[in-house]
């Protein structure tokens, strides 16, 4: 089983028939009620927020 590839390219994200269906990389495709994707959207927020905090800063 092989690593996933670091994607760069963000996700689409499209409400339909009140479900959000989140079209992502390399065929990611999930659909999530309203609640569910808005959890998800903070939570990625968060952990983008974490992850540039935790890159190295030039000398």
């Amino acid at each position: 089983m092989s690593t996933p590839a670091i994607q760069d390219m963000a996700g689409k994200a499209i409400a339909e028939e009140g479900m959000v269906l989140l079209d992502g990389p390399d065929g990611v495709a999930v659909t999530m009620t309203a609640d569910a994707a808005e959890g998800t959207g903070k939570a990625l927020i968060r952990a983008a927020d974490k992850a540039r905090s935790q890159m190295a800063k030039p000398d």
